[in-house]
């Protein structure tokens, strides 16, 4: 279980172990995942984070950690998770487990972004279904999309809740799905952003 220092302590809140700890339970906790050829799932998410945590590439990490899965295993375990609504659901599940009970209740600045990746090759059926239309960008004018919800309090962000963009939706409607995930959170709106 991780310790958190008192508010008059000398050592930081956080160390690089325990929000590694805490990020890993969470992802446990509400994303399940099985796993072959002996590995566990939270080997899976370590992998996953120092990834993104670096910026590296999926196949780059998986080189340099002794005992983990290939990058191909990674990916290979990934695809199990085709079910973009159920995995949308989870995600979410997981960002909104941590929310500070000091963010509910009350209103806040809160910002709605877009994010595109860009795609190239021959979609299968399902990646078809997200493939986002949009000025060229990056050599393709084809991008997964998706949208976050943050709220901004002291020049720092929380995400609330992510959504990926269905190809055949609007921003209008991208826009009220995200603002509809702040309701059952209790958090309030005092001024709202789109980039």
């Amino acid at each position: 279980m991780t310790t958190y220092p008192s508010p008059l302590s000398t050592t930081p809140a956080l160390t690089d172990e325990a929000t590694l700890e805490v990020a890993l339970d969470c992802l446990q906790q509400h994303l399940p995942i099985q796993m072959e050829g002996g590995y566990r799932p939270q080997e899976l998410f370590e992998l996953l984070l120092r990834a993104a945590s670096r910026g590296d590439s999926i196949e780059h990490t998986a080189r340099q950690l002794q005992g983990m899965p290939s990058g191909n295993g990674i990916r290979y375990h990934l695809d199990k998770l085709n079910d973009m609504e159920t995995l949308e659901q989870q995600l979410n599940q997981a960002l909104q487990s941590r929310i500070p009970a000091k963010i509910r209740k009350a209103k806040h600045r809160i910002a709605i972004d877009l994010h595109l990746i860009p795609y190239y090759g021959n979609p299968s059926e399902l990646e078809a279904a997200y493939l986002y239309r949009s000025q060229a960008k990056a050599g393709t004018t084809r991008f997964f999309a998706y949208a976050t919800v943050y709220l901004v309090s002291r020049h720092k962000r929380l995400t609330l809740g992510i959504h990926a963009v269905h190809r055949q939706e609007t921003l209008v409607a991208t826009v009220t799905i995200l603002l509809a995930m702040l309701h059952p959170l209790r958090v309030g709106v005092k001024r709202l952003y789109l980039k």
